[in-house]
């Protein structure tokens, strides 16, 4: 084996080895959910931004809350309500003085979203205006005021919880800040055994202390080995022909026709791809599988692929227009 192939797999034995660490630390808080443990980790691995979607009580806030104390990061925590204010993210400017000659100036207070992790609680609880002050922080990682342009320390996550929308008091998402996201994941509800476990655990006198075992640095260079992770021609084909048949316009599907409204942009095929490779390195593979592809499949496309008004009225969602194209669309040999 090449040698620095062999320093790279050390490294990645290594760095995963602390992935597990971290699991085991969020086990002692978070019970079951490892899917969604999974996908928030394939999120900071890839170096994106999460959407969690689940009924008020499945430990949405907790689940984020106890992954910020594993990671030496700075946290940071923005409830969103109905009369939350731009300026109540990105943060504003206050008159000072200086006490020396006298004189006044403005300084620019940091708001919030001046953290590495950020958890944007119930973020559809607040009108689009405010939603919309989190779109440059999202993609470029800067945030501007006055005219002024403030760099975010990285690594730098969003991490968003939000209720379904048919409850009362939500504002839906829109379609530009939801691509912002790199995945859209949905929680359900636990199986009876979980549920006893969780009200056995949360009814006590013990509370669990969670540690941090990893860096800042070292998810930046996990962020970095995603990107090494190499990846066939023929997966690459894979997934743009997925992407490119949930297009209405341009797809010869029928099922895609009737039920799909808009489909998925190139940024979802990047999504795809960069999960796949977060996924394949989250279980120390160097080389992403069809198998990874089709996992990340379901929450990259979940909130890009908008079905119509009669798939609705149908039941029929994203992810059964996401599971018939998987069914269908073969690997090219």
């Amino acid at each position: 084996m090449d040698k620095h192939l062999m320093e790279v797999q050390q490294e990645v034995e290594t760095l995963t080895g602390k992935l597990t660490d971290l699991k085991k630390e969020m086990a002692k808080v978070i019970v079951g959910q490892e899917e969604t443990i999974e996908h928030l980790l394939i999120t900071f691995l890839a170096g994106g931004h999460a959407l969690l979607e689940g009924v008020p009580g499945l430990a949405k806030t907790l689940m984020i809350k106890t992954l910020a104390q594993t990671i030496d990061l700075d946290f940071s925590r923005i409830q969103f309500t109905p009369d939350l204010m731009p300026s109540d993210i990105i943060g504003t400017e206050i008159l000072e003085e200086d006490h020396t000659t006298g004189k006044k100036f403005f300084e620019f207070n940091k708001g919030p979203i001046f953290a590495n992790i950020i958890l944007a609680d119930e973020i559809n609880r607040t009108p689009p205006k405010t939603q919309a002050a989190l779109l440059e922080a999202m993609q470029e990682f800067e945030v501007t005021y006055s005219g002024k342009t403030y760099e975010l320390d990285k690594p730098f996550f969003i991490l968003a919880t939000q209720n379904p929308i048919e409850q009362s008091g939500t504002f839906p998402l829109p379609e530009a800040q939801q691509d912002r996201f790199l995945l859209y994941i949905k929680i359900g509800y636990p199986s009876a055994s979980e549920e006893n476990s969780i009200l056995k655990s949360t009814t006590g006198i013990k509370k669990e202390k969670v540690k941090s075992v990893v860096t800042g640095k070292e998810i930046q260079r996990l962020q970095a080995l995603v990107r090494e992770i190499p990846i066939s021609d023929e997966l690459i084909d894979f997934t743009s022909k997925i992407v490119r048949a949930t297009r209405p316009d341009s797809t010869t599907d029928d099922y895609v026709k009737e039920w799909v409204n808009w489909g998925a942009g190139p940024r979802a095929g990047q999504a795809m791809i960069l999960t796949a490779k977060a996924r394949a390195l989250q279980a120390g593979r160097l080389a992403v599988t069809l198998d990874d592809l089709k996992h990340v499949a379901y929450p990259v496309l979940r909130h890009r692929v908008i079905v119509n008004f009669k798939a609705e009225a149908e039941g029929v969602t994203s992810d059964e227009v996401t599971k018939h194209l998987l069914d269908t669309i073969k690997l090219s040999s």
